[in-house]
């Protein structure tokens, strides 16, 4: 059957700012307290979109969150009007406040898990909302996000939707970050791919020691049931305890894939040639590019994100890489990209792009992204209005333009102001959108 696959990428929120609340997250933390400018942000975001549109690649847009969360801050006691509440907050737990504030919904890797139709035995395609539920600013995302992919995805004959995993650290799950699929073809049954930081229930096994293991093996497990995917057809590999203590937070910080290729470091996977084994036993047409740790070291990768790379297909054949500027800056991912397009393997091309006030943050082009694959059908009855054209990317640069603010500052979240400029800038993108009703503030 034929099928395409589609970037969803996260629009940057109007509160986009630099709070450090990822711990584990080296980018994250090192920037923390810093200003920031939601709208080059948001801007950059888009300019992203449009280019890889304008290459011929599938693209389309998931809508932010309403932030700041005034309703999760009314569960955890403040009471009063809006403004009210986001003064008191501010005086009495500024950290709530920050967290309550975080537009990390822009990564929309870690939206949910989504299993082609051509992958489960039921025909449809199916999405799981991630609970994310090691990070408090981020486990609250799920509830709206859910709302948000209903309003994509409506039609029940095609998409099957279920709520996320059980909060709690036994089913941490952070979604595609962790997540890959095999194919040589996207419309053809696949190998889908979960990567995990840790067992919950076992004991004793190898974890990491020093920055906490986001995702479990248990989490990986209940998708793959709940997307009724066949066993023969999924594999599970462990991250390397070592390395997520080195920064590498998720998979997709040291890993990606496309089609028939995985690109990844040598440092990647606990057990590593283990793991290629049961991958090539599943899907015997696998070709894996292993990047040296003497050509690039561990922390090279985490500084540059080059594994934070959007690995798509070439419009006129092969694959390319699309990479944050930050990989040109450090001499050894540049001399090793240099050599990689040089070599004789799928990767013909690296386009470079500037996501810097996302990188600042800790989050690199394949973070701002959910990659969604859709047959015809499927495509025609999604909501038509979140793929991206020529005309919905001027509408959404007019619609940034004229709702964000170039500066932000941890003090200014607790402006009202910002608030009602958020809900306004998001009531009129739910229209643009065609979403209808999916923030608190409008139910």
């Amino acid at each position: 059957m034929h099928a395409k696959e589609f970037n969803f990428d996260g629009l940057v929120g109007p509160t986009h700012n630099y709070a450090g609340l990822s711990v584990g997250n080296v980018a994250s933390l090192k920037n923390a307290q810093g200003n920031s400018n939601p709208k080059e942000a948001a801007l950059e975001g888009l300019a992203k979109m449009k280019a890889l549109h304008d290459m011929g690649l599938p693209q389309a847009i998931i809508a932010p969150l309403e932030r700041p969360d005034v309703f999760t801050l009314r569960k955890l006691g403040f009471v009063g009007t809006d403004s009210e509440v986001l003064t008191k907050a501010a005086k009495q737990a500024p950290e709530m406040l920050i967290a309550c504030s975080s537009a990390s919904s822009m990564w929309t890797a870690n939206a949910c898990t989504v299993s082609p139709s051509a992958d489960c035995m039921d025909g449809k395609l199916h999405i799981t909302p991630a609970n994310l539920s090691n990070k408090f600013h981020r486990s609250i995302e799920h509830p709206t996000t859910g709302r948000i992919l209903q309003a994509i995805f409506k039609d029940d004959t095609h998409f099957s939707h279920h709520p996320a995993l059980p909060s709690g650290d036994h089913f941490g799950d952070e979604g595609a970050a962790n997540h890959s699929r095999f194919c040589t073809d996207y419309g053809q049954q696949g190998v889908e791919f979960f990567v995990f930081g840790k067992y919950a229930f076992q004991k004793g096994l190898p974890e990491p020691q020093k920055f906490p293991a986001r995702q479990t093996f248990e989490a990986s497990q209940a998708i793959a049931r709940l997307h009724k995917l066949q066993n023969e057809h999924t594999v599970y590999a462990q991250q390397l305890p070592e390395t997520i203590d080195d920064g590498v937070f998720h998979n997709d910080v040291i890993a990606v894939s496309n089609g028939n290729v995985l690109f990844c470091h040598e440092r990647a996977f606990l057990n590593q040639q283990q793991v290629y084994s049961e991958l090539i036993s599943a899907f015997p047409e696998l070709e894996v590019i292993e990047v040296p740790n003497a050509q690039v070291s561990v922390n090279d990768a985490v500084t540059t994100y080059l594994f934070n790379s959007q690995l798509v297909n070439h419009p006129d054949g092969g694959m390319m890489l699309i990479a944050p500027s930050e990989c040109l800056a450090n001499q050894a991912v540049n001399d090793y990209l240099t050599r990689l397009v040089a070599e004789q393997n799928p990767i013909r091309d690296v386009k470079v792009f500037q996501v810097q006030q996302s990188m600042k943050n800790g989050g690199g082009p394949a973070c701002l992204r959910q990659r969604i694959v859709l047959t015809d059908e499927e495509q025609k009855a999604a909501n038509q209005s979140v793929f991206m054209n020529d005309e919905r990317y001027q509408t959404l640069c007019q619609w940034v333009n004229k709702h964000y603010r170039e500066r932000l500052s941890a003090v200014d979240l607790a402006d009202p102001m910002l608030l009602n400029e958020s809900r306004t800038a998001l009531d009129e993108l739910t229209q643009i959108l065609s979403l209808g009703s999916v923030y608190p503030f409008q139910l």
